[in-house]
């Protein structure tokens, strides 16, 4: 007879294994549905909106400005370039301004300079296969901040992109996974800042044995994998995402890379001190 597993001890379940998309296809445990409630569902129902604002946009087929067109090798070639120079840029002004982070900010800073060439190794997978996925009009800065909760529902706002990019870059059609990259990332910002004490308590736990960042951290990697698994189930049907798992891992975690680094040009050059929240979302991409 088969060895009867044990249940997996509490340390176990504030840090599951696999990466995120390995965690969006299983249903969240009951330690998840217990502390994180309400959120889970949010995260969820967000998920299905964003799928739902996905497929609309990509069923405009007769004005060119919507109409969906196919990833191409020049494209993908085009998109590696782009990230690869706005991680070298970002790299090279941590670089010069690390002397202005605390001691343990430096640190986390020092461990990503050494890992510059892992970086742009992940960016470089974007060349190592045909992507079979189309371009589309979608939001272009898609966060937390753009959208309104009505109690019940999802409104997204404001589809002018991202203010640092020129008006002709966000006229680029891109993959709609750049949108839920955005929306990851800014799920993992909001786990820090409840830890801040800049938003609303995220989590009640009775355990006094965890910190605060490993709960919000718990708290994260749930949300997330729960808003991108009711994305997929809302968005596979549009035909615009590779249904390769190859491609379509390839595609998402290049995008939320390139959005780490977007969010760490930003907090060097406003924020020092919150620096290390995108600085940790870097390296763990790079695990």
């Amino acid at each position: 007879a088969a060895a009867v597993q044990p249940p997996p001890t509490l340390e176990q379940e504030l840090h599951p294994a696999g990466a995120l998309l390995d965690l969006a296809g299983q249903q969240p445990p009951e330690l998840a549905r217990e502390t994180i409630g309400a959120y889970l569902h949010a995260a969820e129902l967000l998920g299905s909106r964003t799928a739902e604002l996905h497929v609309a946009l990509a069923s405009i087929h007769d004005n060119a400005a919507f109409r969906p067109e196919p990833f191409t090798r020049l494209y993908q070639r085009s998109l590696y370039q782009s990230m690869r120079a706005q991680a070298r840029g970002t790299i090279g002004m941590l670089r010069a301004q690390k002397h202005r982070l605390d001691d343990s900010a430096r640190e986390i800073a020092e461990t990503l300079i050494a890992q510059e060439s892992a970086v742009l190794a992940k960016f470089s997978r974007l060349l190592q296969m045909k992507i079979d996925a189309q371009r589309t009009r979608c939001h272009g800065d898609f966060h937390l901040g753009q959208t309104l909760f009505t109690g019940k529902d999802f409104v997204i706002i404001d589809f002018e992109g991202e203010p640092e990019r020129p008006v002709s870059e966000r006229r680029i059609k891109a993959s709609p996974l750049r949108d839920v990259a955005g929306m990851i990332r800014s799920l993992h910002y909001a786990s820090h800042a409840a830890v801040r004490g800049q938003a609303p308590t995220l989590l009640v736990g009775s355990s006094t044995h965890f910190t605060a960042e490993q709960w919000a951290g718990y708290w994260y990697i749930w949300s997330a994998a729960s808003f991108l698994r009711a994305y997929w189930d809302g968005a596979n049907a549009g035909g615009f995402l590779p249904t390769d798992p190859t491609q379509f891992r390839t595609l998402l975690e290049s995008y939320l890379l390139e959005k780490a680094l977007y969010e760490l040009r930003y907090e060097l050059n406003n924020r020092p001190e919150w620096a290390p929240i995108p600085l940790e979302g870097i390296l763990q991409l790079l695990q």
